[in-house]
């Protein structure tokens, strides 16, 4: 199970992945304690001692907010729970941004990962720690430049000596778009009016939004926006209050026909879930999946895929809604499978769409990684949004974040 502490400040789907992996007992949980300035993770000279993925979340002058993940070693594959602790691993490599990659003796059993995470498209920062204990460490860095073509940053964990030369290492690795990628995009600007409508949701704990609504109204302020919300029992009052129609509504996804009907034809209207398609992951492969739908047939197989994990509840959106809108059009035989936080199938051959929810918990890496992963074995992949926008007939009239 992972670990995590966390400042509250930023969610941590919205922070820098920054994860840290290498052998057992190469110092990586001393890494991110001198990184974090924290005892965040347990450091022993026994080999193996994280078990499991310990996360920090704190802020960094210029990088912004950063969540430094320590792994377990990935040469711990001895025994059975070794293979599970490496899985750990593999999981958090579809969640980084950043890897740093401590390397010993000249990073020859590095090689293999340093492959993997760049055929993942993750930038690397290499790392020669324990410096201060090493006789050869100019030969040791000259072999690391040599099989990684980049010269590696010398640090000492234990001492706090280079850590500073990571983070600047850290800030020159940073994709140019990181951070760029919001949730509205170009469909509002300063002094325009949105209406949000906004069904008091039941897996929202009581006297709060949930994650989605929070994040869309802070970004549209910051925007400079003129926002209303309402519940969708209050459209009609609400929009008789305003002295002009909002240039846009965002609205539940599972209430979409209603607004639809309702709505001024002036104004855009789109959902959050929507809007978290472009968000999170990719708007246009998610509108193309949704197609997919119209050739679903009874012996089909879909997989419904959610962030978050909740025990069900009635009328749930992705157990219950969607099935049944599904249902209702191809027939009551389809087959539908569910998963929820983190597991998610390596082989998804066997399924003829994939539906995503937002994934307002996870970073848009992780989403990314997943649509490679249903591109590369040619499965339509859409999301709640989107996939409720098709089925009830008015995809082509809502606006969407490209």
């Amino acid at each position: 199970m992972e670990k995590e502490t966390s400042d509250f400040k930023t969610p941590n789907a919205n922070r820098l992945h920054i994860a840290i992996f290498g052998r057992r007992n190469s110092g990586k949980s001393s890494l991110v304690n001198a990184l974090t300035g924290q005892d965040t993770a347990l450091v022993s000279s026994v080999p193996g001692t994280t078990t499991d993925p310990v996360m920090k979340a704190m802020e960094v002058h210029l990088l912004g907010s950063c969540l430094f993940i320590d792994t377990p070693g990935f040469d711990d594959d001895e025994n059975k729970l070794g293979e599970m602790r490496v899985e750990r691993t593999l999981q958090i490599v579809e969640r980084t941004d950043i890897a740093l990659l401590l390397c010993e003796d000249g990073g020859i059993l590095e090689k293999e990962w340093f492959g993997m995470l760049t055929e993942r498209k993750i930038p690397i920062v290499p790392v020669l720690n324990k410096f201060d204990l090493r006789t050869d460490v100019d030969r040791l860095a000259s072999d690391i430049e040599r099989i990684f073509g980049q010269y590696p940053v010398i640090v000492s964990a234990q001492k706090l000596i280079g850590i500073q030369n990571i983070f600047r290492a850290i800030l020159e690795k940073l994709p140019e778009d990181f951070g760029e990628q919001t949730i509205t995009g170009g469909l509002v600007g300063e002094g325009d009016v949105v209406l949000l409508v906004m069904p008091q949701d039941i897996q929202a704990p009581k006297g709060r939004l949930i994650l989605p609504q929070v994040q869309t109204i802070r970004e549209l302020l910051e925007k400079r926006c003129l926002v209303m919300s309402c519940t969708t029992d209050k459209f009609q009052v609400t929009l008789q209050a305003l002295i002009r129609p909002p240039k846009l509504i965002i609205t539940d996804s599972q209430v979409f026909p209603v607004v639809f009907r309702q709505k001024p034809a002036e104004s855009q209207l789109t959902s959050f879930s929507v809007l978290f398609a472009g968000y999170k992951g990719d708007i246009g492969y998610f509108t193309e999946g949704a197609f997919a739908i119209g050739n679903l047939t009874t012996q089909s197989r879909v997989l419904i895929a959610e962030a978050c994990t909740h025990a069900p509840l009635t009328e749930d959106i992705g157990r219950v809604k969607i099935p049944r809108l599904l249902r209702k059009s191809v027939g009551e035989d389809l087959h539908i499978d569910m998963v929820s936080g983190h597991d998610f199938p390596q082989d998804l051959s066997g399924y003829d769409l994939i539906i995503h929810c937002g994934a307002c918990m996870f970073n848009r890496k992780y989403v990314l990684s997943r649509i490679t992963s249903a591109r590369i074995q040619g499965v339509p992949m859409t999301n709640y949004g989107v996939a409720i926008a098709y089925l009830t007939g008015i995809l082509d009239k809502i606006s969407l974040n490209s």
